[in-house]
């Protein structure tokens, strides 16, 4: 979700999905009883909706309607949702770049991450760490964001801190596992190196349970504030790293009564090392996990995009077969996707271009595969 090189992983998981871990969601406080005073997006009986992340630059909230317009214009398609990152370090509700999104007539779908300047991956938790956040340092700026967020006259997405479940954002909970330098595993007829291997699990386990309890506590602090209008959307990376037991989608779900809707990024190929994937590869098995979470609630691709493989792989066929399954009977959960429209420089000089006009044969697929009247280009509404 950020300008910055984003790490993608190939790990194909090779056992079978471990149970889920039983979610033990802390009740949400009682909130008055009213009438909605926003308009309440409905989720596709049929299809999915279209969206897209259009470069927003380095903070990804240079929101501009001429860039949105301009996107359009380039796929021949009006966009249903418009994505865009607000960082905790802007200390402030991004209500100028939420209604300039409604103004084009879409849902603004926000990356909210609790993450401070330079917005430097690998380097772990910063001033706002989920420590921070249980502690209430941050209470006045949740608050104060949330005040805002309820005066918006409709229903919009909120992803916070997407991802966790790499070690590239510093709300992973691979950065909040306990200490153990310092214990001693019992020998026990050869058996300590076993031993160790299981405590160390279980203490990642409780870095992913810390997460849990901060995103319900910002759900919660949000919610008691009078803002019921924010769709809250739980947003893994398709595939774990590490890819353990204890880094799997079910380690980190907050609960249903916290989450509006499941989802997932999906990257194919950004580097030249990289090898290529198929993008049924990169959706199958991450949407059956999601479906595990919860038996009912949509899912969305949050984030989806590949760059141009200059010589391995094809992106025009990547682009067909993505735009294709996800509006297929296959998925029937699948009723959003958004796709990253960005091109960034990499430290050894070479480009990621994720753009989806990196090549004639990139964006003519892009085109034709969008332009089927299952990928919607409105929100609907309820009325």
């Amino acid at each position: 979700m950020i300008q910055a090189p984003r790490l993608f992983f190939k790990n194909i998981l090779l056992l079978a999905l471990l149970p889920c871990l039983v979610v033990m969601g802390q009740a949400t406080p009682s909130l008055p009883t009213q009438t909605a005073s926003f308009k309440v997006l409905e989720i596709p009986q049929q299809g999915a909706y279209s969206g897209a992340y259009i470069d927003f630059g380095d903070g990804e909230d240079g929101v501009t309607l001429e860039g949105i317009e301009k996107f359009q214009q380039l796929v021949g398609k009006h966009q249903a949702i418009i994505s865009f990152g607000s960082f905790w370090a802007r200390g402030q509700f991004p209500k100028e770049q939420v209604n300039l999104i409604r103004s084009y007539g879409a849902v603004p779908l926000i990356y909210w991450s609790p993450w401070d300047e330079p917005f430097d991956q690998e380097r772990g938790p910063d001033k706002f760490s989920l420590d921070k956040i249980l502690n209430g340092t941050w209470d006045a700026y949740i608050d104060a964001w949330a005040d805002r967020a309820k005066e918006i006259p409709q229903e919009f997405f909120v992803s916070f801190a997407c991802e966790m479940n790499g070690t590239w954002f510093p709300w992973s909970g691979y950065f909040y596992h306990q200490k153990i330098e310092h214990e001693k595993p019992v020998n026990i007829q050869g058996m300590e190196h076993l031993l160790y291997e299981k405590k160390f699990e279980k203490n990642f386990i409780m870095g992913a349970e810390k997460y849990k309890k901060a995103y319900r506590y910002v759900v919660n602090r949000v919610r008691a504030r009078g803002a019921t209008n924010i769709l809250w959307v739980f947003q893994v990376n398709n595939y774990s790293y590490p890819n353990n037991s204890w880094n799997l989608a079910a380690a980190y779900y907050p609960g249903p009564e916290y989450v509006d809707w499941l989802a997932m990024s999906l990257f194919g190929k950004q580097y030249a090392k990289e090898e290529w994937a198929v993008f049924s590869s990169l959706l199958d098995w991450p949407y059956k996990e999601l479906c595990a979470l919860d038996p009912k609630k949509p899912i969305m691709v949050a984030e989806w995009g590949v760059a141009e493989p200059h010589g391995s792989g094809d992106k025009a066929a990547w682009y067909t077969d993505g735009c294709r399954l996800m509006i297929s009977k296959e998925y029937p959960r699948l009723k959003a996707a958004v796709v990253w429209h960005e091109r960034w420089a990499n430290p050894d000089e070479s480009f990621s271009n994720l753009r989806v006009n990196s090549s004639r044969q990139a964006l003519k697929a892009y085109q034709q595969g969008i332009s089927s009247s299952l990928w919607l280009e409105y929100p609907i509404w309820k009325r």
